[in-house]
C-alpha cells in the first residue's frame, strides 16, 4: 500500500470507526458485533503506526469512546478514564513488552499482573467519608455521565466502604473503578421478557449493562439485577503494586472473588501466555462474559513512569480471545469446481487473523449469496469464523467504498474445460454441463483418497494432478491399477516413495463400509450420512437396492438427500465404479452389531473441547452404541455433551431447553445399559 491509499484508507476507516462508536457507546445501538469494531480499529492502529503523518487528534486511536448524554449531569474526571489497545496473538504481546523495554532504564525487571476481561460497561464511584457519594460512567474518558441514582440499586457496588480494614484509616476520598455487568442467566431472562412485551432484543450482555445503567428510573435498573467488579484502585493507599491494589479492594467490601481467582501474578510472559490459555479455556463455565485478560505492569511507579499515549496507558494491554469476527477487504473473486460439478465462488481475501487463524479465502456460496450481500471486489466486509468452519462473508461496509470496487458474474462457461454453465431449475448453484470435465473428475479422486475415505498416504492432490495430467489414471478406479514402475517413471518419485505409495494403495484397500460410502462422493452425503446408511442397511449391496421411501425413514435423511442416493446407484457409470473397485480387490467391510446402551436411538451433539477424548472418538462411541450423532441443534435433539468452550450449539440447547450433559455424565451414560 502506497501513501496515497494509505491515507485514504485511514480517513475511511476514522469514519467508520467512529459510526460505529457512537452507535455502540452513546445510543447503545450496536448494528456490528465487538469483534469486527475491534478489528477495524486494530487495522486503524498499524495503520497509523507505519505511517504516523496522518496521526490527527480526533482519530479513533487519540481518544476514548463516545459522548455523554444529555439525560445525565456531566462529571469531570480528576484521573482520566483510559481505555486500553487490543493485543490478539502471543507476537503482539512480545512487542507491547519490548516497546516498554526501550523505555525504561535496564535494572527493571519487568512483572504482570493478569485478569479476566470483564465484558462490561466502566464505571468510577467516588466516596468521602467512605459513604458512596457518587457514580459516574466513562463517557468520553475526561467527561462522564453521573449514574449515582441508577448505581446505588446494584447490591454488588458497597454504599459504605470498610475502611476499618485498612492499615492506615482514612476520611479522604477514595476513588474505585470497575465494571458494571449482567450475568448470562439475568441477560437470557431479560430478552425472554423484551420477547413477550414485542420489544427488540438486547445483543449481548454488554449492551443490556450499558442500555440499564441509563435508564431515567431506578426502579427498572433495580429489575435488571446488575452486577459490579472492581478492577482498579485510584486513590493511593500504600499499595506499591496493581496486585495490592486488588488486595485492597477486598478488604474494602467489593466483591471481587470471581476475579481474583482467576488473577495471577506473572514473573515472565511466558507465564503470562499459560494463564491466557487457562483462563480462555475455561470462559464459558464462567456466569457472566468475559473477552479477553488484562495485563498490567505490576508495580506502579513503573506503570507510572510509562505513561499514557493517545487513549491508552503503555502499562496494559487487552490481550483479546481470537476474535470470530474480523474485517478485511476482498482482493478478488474465484470460481471452484466441485466434485459434483458446482461453481461456487470464492474470495480472496488481504489475509487477516480470526478465531487463532491467517485467513485468506471465504466461501460465496452461489451468486444470490454474492446478490444478498451487494458484495464486489475491492469491499471491505466483515468475515466470520467458529472454530473449524469455512470463513463466511457476513457483511460488507459499503462506506467504506472508494469508486474503485468491480462486481462479479458468473462465467457462462466453465473455466477449467470451457463447456457451457447452466443454472438447474430450483437449484441456487451453476453447474458445469460436461460429465468429462477434468477438475470435476480431479475433484472426485481428491475426496475419494482424503483421510474420511480411503485415506491413501502419499496421493496428495499434486500427484494426483501428475497423474492424470500423464494419463496414468482418469477415475477412481485407476488408483488400483497404479504400478511401482509407473510411478517410479514420474517427476517427483524415488524408487521408495513409490514402493511407499504401492504399499499405501494395498493397504486401503480394506475399508469400513461407511467410508466406502462417503468416498463415492454421493452429492448430499458427508461423513455422519455415510455412517448412517451403512448402520441401516448393513453392505453395499442392499444400499444400492434401496428406495426413496425406506430412505426416508433413516435418521436425518429427507427427500432431496433421498433423491440423490437413488438416483446416484441407478446411473451405470458409478455401478460400474464399484464394481471395478471390487474386482480389484477392495474389501468392503460390513458394520458389526451394536451393543444398547442408555443414549441407543438419541440424537446427539457434541460441542467444545472434551478432556479424556477427542471429538471424532467422541461420535464413534456414540455410535457404537447406537446413538445418532447430529452436527447441528434442533428440537429433534435428544441431548448436548458440552466441554470446555461449547460456543453457539451450548446457547441453542439452552434456547430449545434441550438436556446438556457435562463429559462425565455423558462417559456414565455410554455404560450405562438400556433397560429392556
Amino acid at each position: 500500500m502506497n501513501k496515497k491509499d494509505a491515507k485514504a484508507r485511514i480517513a475511511k476507516l476514522k469514519i467508520e470507526i467512529n459510526h460505529h462508536r457512537y452507535l455502540y457507546h452513546v445510543l447503545d445501538k450496536p448494528v456490528i458485533s465487538d469483534a469486527a469494531l475491534d478489528s477495524l480499529k486494530h487495522e486503524l492502529d498499524k495503520l497509523e503506526k507505519e505511517y504516523p503523518e496522518y496521526i490527527t487528534p480526533d482519530s479513533p486511536t487519540q481518544r476514548v469512546s463516545g459522548k455523554a448524554l444529555n439525560k445525565f449531569e456531566k462529571v469531570i474526571h480528576k484521573t482520566k478514564m483510559v481505555s486500553l489497545n487490543d493485543a490478539f496473538s502471543n507476537s503482539e504481546i512480545r512487542e507491547w513488552e519490548e516497546r516498554n523495554n526501550r523505555l525504561l532504564p535496564d535494572n527493571v525487571d519487568l512483572n504482570y499482573y493478569t485478569e479476566i476481561k470483564m465484558d462490561g460497561l466502566a464505571i468510577s464511584l467516588i466516596y468521602k467519608n467512605g459513604k458512596l457519594e457518587k457514580g459516574v460512567t466513562r463517557g468520553d474518558g475526561r467527561i462522564g455521565e453521573n449514574v449515582t441514582n441508577n448505581i446505588r440499586t446494584i447490591d454488588a457496588i458497597p454504599l459504605k466502604l470498610k475502611t476499618d480494614k485498612l492499615k492506615q484509616n482514612t476520611t479522604d476520598e477514595i476513588e474505585v473503578r470497575g465494571e458494571v455487568y449482567m450475568e448470562t442467566k439475568v441477560f437470557e431472562e431479560l430478552n425472554e421478557i423484551q420477547k413477550k412485551n414485542n420489544q427488540p432484543e438486547f445483543a449481548n450482555p454488554r449492551n443490556a449493562a450499558a442500555g440499564s445503567i441509563r435508564q431515567l428510573d431506578p426502579k427498572v435498573v433495580r429489575e435488571r439485577k446488575l452486577d459490579f467488579m472492581a478492577y482498579d484502585l485510584i486513590t493511593d493507599l500504600g499499595q506499591k503494586t496493581h496486585e495490592e491494589s486488588h488486595d485492597l479492594l477486598e478488604k474494602l467490601g467489593f466483591a471481587a472473588k470471581l476475579l481474583h481467582e482467576r488473577s495471577m501474578k506473572c514473573k515472565s510472559l511466558d507465564e503470562v501466555y499459560k494463564q491466557f490459555e487457562w483462563i480462555e479455556k475455561r470462559r464459558n463455565s464462567l456466569p457472566f462474559w468475559i473477552d479477553g485478560v488484562v495485563i498490567t505492569v505490576n508495580e506502579i511507579e513503573t506503570y507510572k513512569k510509562l505513561g499514557i499515549v493517545g487513549k491508552a496507558p503503555r502499562g496494559s494491554v487487552a490481550y483479546k480471545f481470537p476474535a470470530e469476527q474480523a474485517t478485511t477487504i476482498v482482493e478478488d473473486i474465484q470460481v471452484q469446481i466441485g466434485r459434483t460439478g458446482a461453481l461456487t465462488p470464492v474470495a480472496h481475501l488481504r489475509p487477516v487473523r480470526v478465531a487463532g487463524s491467517i485467513v485468506s479465502r471465504a466461501t460465496l456460496h452461489n451468486e444470490d449469496e454474492i446478490k444478498r450481500l451487494d458484495l464486489r471486489i475491492g469491499d471491505t466486509v466483515i468475515i466470520q469464523k467458529a472454530g473449524d468452519i469455512i470463513p463466511d462473508i457476513v457483511e460488507v461496509l459499503p462506506k467504506m467504498r472508494t469508486g474503485k470496487e468491480k462486481k462479479f458474474n458468473m462465467p457462462k462457461l466453465c473455466p477449467m474445460c470451457k463447456s457451457k454453465v447452466l443454472r438447474k431449475e430450483g437449484e441456487v448453484a451453476h453447474y458445469c454441463t460436461s460429465n468429462n470435465c477434468f477438475a470435476v473428475q480431479r475433484e472426485k479422486i481428491y475426496h475419494f483418497v482424503s483421510k474420511k475415505a480411503f485415506d491413501i498416504e502419499g496421493l496428495g492432490p499434486k500427484i494426483i494432478d501428475q497423474l492424470y495430467e500423464n494419463g496414468l489414471i482418469k477415475n477412481v478406479v485407476d488408483i488400483f491399477d497404479l504400478t511401482f514402475d509407473e510411478l517410479k517413471s514420474l517427476e517427483r518419485f524415488a524408487e521408495k516413495s513409490a514402493e511407499n505409495t504401492i504399499k499405501a494403495i494395498e493397504n486401503s484397500k480394506s475399508i469400513t463400509l461407511s467410508r466406502f460410502v462417503y468416498a463415492l462422493g454421493i452429492r448430499h452425503v458427508g461423513e455422519e450420512t455415510a455412517i448412517d446408511l451403512a448402520d441401516n442397511f448393513g453392505s453395499i449391496n442392499k444400499l444400492q437396492k434401496v428406495d426413496r421411501n425406506t430412505l426416508n425413514t433413516v435418521h436425518e435423511i429427507g427427500d432431496i438427500m433421498a433423491e440423490s442416493i437413488t438416483k446416484f446407484f441407478k446411473e451405470t457409470n458409478n455401478r460400474n465404479i464399484i464394481n471395478g473397485l471390487i474386482k480389484r480387490g477392495v474389501t468392503i467391510i460390513d458394520p458389526k452389531k451394536k451393543k444398547k446402551t442408555a443414549i441407543t436411538g438419541k440424537s446427539i451433539v457434541v460441542t467444545g473441547t472434551l478432556n479424556s477424548l477427542s471429538r471424532e472418538e467422541a461420535k464413534k462411541r456414540i455410535r457404537e452404541t447406537g446413538g445418532n450423532v447430529s452436527s447441528s441443534v434442533s428440537k429433534q435433539t435428544d441431548f448436548v455433551v458440552c466441554g470446555d468452550n461449547p460456543g453457539s450449539k451450548y446457547d441453542k440447547a439452552k434456547k430449545l431447553n434441550i438436556t446438556t450433559v457435562s463429559e462425565t455424565k455423558f462417559l456414565a451414560l455410554l455404560k450405562q445399559k438400556m433397560i429392556e
